[in-house]
Order: C-alpha cells, then structure tokens, then sequence
C-alpha cells in the first residue's frame, strides 16, 4: 500500500520533495559535525593544556586491533557506495548483496569496538581521567552512530524489498548511503587522535 502511495506522486512532485528531504539530511549531518567538533575541539584543548599526553601511567589504546577495525569500517563504506550503484542501475541482487555486506561489515566493526572496550583497555589506569573520559565519550559517540546506521540499513533494505524503493525513488537510501560516509569520515578524525598522533 505505501509503494502504492509512492508511486502516485508525480516524478516531478518526487524530486522536489526529494530535494527538500536531502537539504534537511544535511542539515541534520552538519549538526552531528558540530556535535563531533565539540568534543574534538575540547579534547585538543586538554591534550595541549597538559604537560604530557597521555599522562603518566595510561597507555595508548592498542593500535593494531583499531588498525584492524577500520580496515572493516572502511571497507562497509565501499560496500554501501556499490550498494549504491546497485540502485541507481537498477541491478537488484547487486543492491542486496553489498547492503547486507554493509550490515555485516558494521556489524563487526561493533563487535571489534566492544572487545577492546572489554578486553584490551585498562580501564583501571583510565578511570578517572581526561583522556579516559575523552576516548570513551568520542569513540562510544561513534559506536552508536554506526549502530543506529546498522539499524538504518536493515530498514532501508527491508523498504526496498516491499517495493518502497525504486531505481527512480530511492531517498532513504541516498539517506542511508551519506549518513554511512559521514560515520567512516568521522572514524579518520578519531583514528589518527587516539590511535596516531
């Protein structure tokens, strides 16, 4: 019924409203920017305030599992674009397969992020401190946003087989497919912060 109702629409009253919903999308990603500045800016702020980083007695989060995490992250960026091109082409089985790609890639990257949240941090030697609560706020802040991506994703790729979404009519996944980019460009940022510089 609502592929239906989609299709009623005019092609020309699709576009327009399209156009409206994708300015509002990057409104709301601009926001998110303006919320991870904040807090990258604030971590700056107190990594050059202080005498020595990190501080006497905390280690660096271990680079290689993080290295290892990314490689996921990213890679789930490139199975998104050529979930994509999928769409646009109107090849439907190319657009299933990369979208489930994509989940599972995120997927991992989350499993990969709660081990070393559990298993690798030595969170005795963090409580308590800047760059502790620094690390956790910025990389748990990322974690939930590539969880409600993931969450995005099954959606989308359930309204797809409905029929909702179509070669010619596909916002929520332009949606799905920008937001996935802007998860993965934010990653570079945290990345090189805790795990490089």
């Amino acid at each position: 019924m609502a592929a239906a109702n989609a299709h009623a629409v005019s092609d020309a009253e699709y576009a327009e409203v399209s156009g409206h919903r994708l300015l509002g999308f990057l409104f709301f990603l601009i926001s998110d920017c303006v919320i991870f500045g904040n807090f990258i800016f604030s971590y700056l702020y107190l990594r050059n305030a202080a005498p020595l980083w990190p501080p006497v007695g905390i280690e660096r989060p271990y680079l290689y599992l993080a290295a290892v995490n990314s490689i996921v992250l990213f890679g789930s960026g490139a199975t998104m674009h050529y979930a994509m091109e999928g769409m646009r082409h109107d090849r439907r089985s190319q657009f299933i397969g990369y979208t489930l790609a994509t989940i599972v890639l995120g997927s991992m990257f989350l499993g990969g992020q709660a081990y070393e949240y559990t298993h690798l941090l030595p969170h005795t030697t963090w409580a308590g401190t800047t760059f502790g609560a620094s690390f956790y706020t910025l990389t748990g802040l990322h974690g939930f946003h590539v969880f409600i991506g993931v969450i995005f994703l099954i959606v989308v790729l359930l309204q797809t087989l409905r029929g909702t979404y179509t070669q010619e009519r596909h916002f929520g996944l332009t949606a799905a497919t920008l937001y996935w980019h802007f998860v993965d460009v934010i990653w570079v940022a945290l990345f090189f912060l805790f795990y490089i510089y």
